[in-house]
């Protein structure tokens, strides 16, 4: 049965335990204290135990959307992983994933980068509207095994965490996913990147110490590639959707860094009260971010029935998109 739309029935997220505040960093990079925070807004981030994979943080985080849910196993028909640090390089880490649930449905990793948890849920709406069945949704990653501390643009960054969305069809036809955009610029292609391990360069051994990590190219032009990116795809999806940045409740933007997303609500013309931010004590952890800064803050004020959200996200590659959705309860 075709469905009209989809609704959240269940939001879950996990950190790791270890907690690493900027003065860590700070004395291990020799910068001077309070130097992140002035060009990040980061105060603190996780980091992932030598023993735990991302699979381990996201059944965690998945767990906990289900529970929510009250989803039982045959109402998931798909798993979607949005990763940039699975498991292994192959097989996909999702498989793994719905087995560990007690799921056997379809699972496959998405590898969008920053991007991951929007492109991920533009493809689940679109599986809950044409199959009738509910839509796993995990973001998850490990950066910290991929900082590069010759790099201070990216050491002082990244973090760990896993979130999780269930979609579920809902009885309505005017909520769910109003608008979309999808874009991207492979002209910056090279501008954040782990060079070593594809095909290009596959042999990681080998390879120099830099081509393992994380490398922003050019810190200058990705913020303001940042920018214009989220920016230019939030304006296109609210115009899809028929709706204006005012009518927004929850804006909730990757959290790379909060210069980056204050510019982006600000272009928007969105008040700070209703951009949603979770970068202060988590970092930014990729594709993990937006559902993670949702949960966390559906903790402290559950999503009502007509609420709008909008999300956006920009990550290496360039990709870019955003969301507008509407939500139910029914």
């Amino acid at each position: 049965m075709t469905m009209r739309a989809s609704r959240i029935v269940g939001l879950g997220h996990h950190v790791p335990a270890r907690r690493v505040a900027n003065a860590e960093l700070e004395q291990e990079l020799g910068l001077s204290q309070g130097w992140i925070e002035r060009r990040t807004g980061i105060k603190a981030r996780r980091w992932a135990a030598a023993d735990e994979a991302v699979t381990d943080l996201a059944i965690e985080a998945a767990s906990r959307a289900l529970a929510q849910a009250k989803a039982q196993i045959g109402e998931i028909g798909l798993v979607l992983l949005a990763t940039s640090t699975p498991d292994h390089l192959l097989p996909p880490s999702a498989p793994l994933l719905a087995h560990r649930l007690g799921l056997s449905c379809g699972a496959i990793d998405l590898t969008g980068a920053c991007s991951g948890f929007v492109y991920a849920m533009t493809f689940a709406d679109g599986v809950v509207k044409s199959t009738g069945q509910a839509v796993l949704v995990v973001a998850a990653n490990i950066l910290s095994r991929r900082i590069n501390n010759s790099d201070i643009a990216s050491a002082v960054l990244f973090a760990d965490a896993a979130a999780a969305v269930v979609l579920a069809p809902s009885a309505r036809d005017d909520v769910g996913v109003l608008g979309t955009s999808l874009l991207s610029d492979g002209s910056f292609y090279d501008m954040i990147a782990i060079k070593a391990g594809g095909t290009r360069n596959p042999d990681l051994s080998g390879a120099l110490a830099e081509d393992r990590v994380i490398r922003i190219k050019d810190g200058k032009v990705v913020f303001e590639k940042a920018i214009k990116l989220m920016t230019q795809s939030a304006e296109e999806a609210l115009a899809r959707a028929n709706v204006t940045a005012a009518q927004i409740d929850r804006f909730i933007p990757h959290q790379a860094n909060a210069r980056i997303f204050d510019r982006v609500a600000e272009n928007l013309a969105i008040a700070p009260a209703r951009t949603l931010r979770s970068i202060e004590e988590f970092g930014n952890s990729s594709a993990a971010t937006i559902p993670l800064t949702l949960s966390v803050a559906a903790e402290r004020a559950p999503l009502a029935d007509g609420e709008l959200l909008l999300m956006a996200a920009v990550g290496a590659g360039f990709t870019s998109g955003a969301i507008v959705f509407r939500v139910s309860d029914r």
